[in-house]
């Protein structure tokens, strides 16, 4: 996933853990404006999210945002 994409995440995670709290769910949804003006960056997130790691519709943001930083 390109690092843009990361970095995103990262910034994502990092506003709704310090909003509600270091047990916050999100989707991959979360990263991504209600309009749907970049189709190839939510498809690459997607495939990153539940091809590649499989993970569940909501995850932990503290877990996405380690996997987004470690480069997994």
């Amino acid at each position: 996933m390109r690092q843009e994409l990361r970095d995103n995440i990262v910034a994502v995670c990092d506003q709704k853990t310090d909003n509600k709290g270091a047990d916050v769910g999100l989707s991959f949804y979360a990263f991504f404006k209600n309009k749907n003006d970049s189709p190839e960056a939510l498809m690459e997130v997607a495939r990153w999210w539940i091809e590649i790691h499989q993970l569940d519709h909501f995850e932990k943001a503290v877990k996405i945002k380690n996997m987004a930083q470690s480069g997994v």
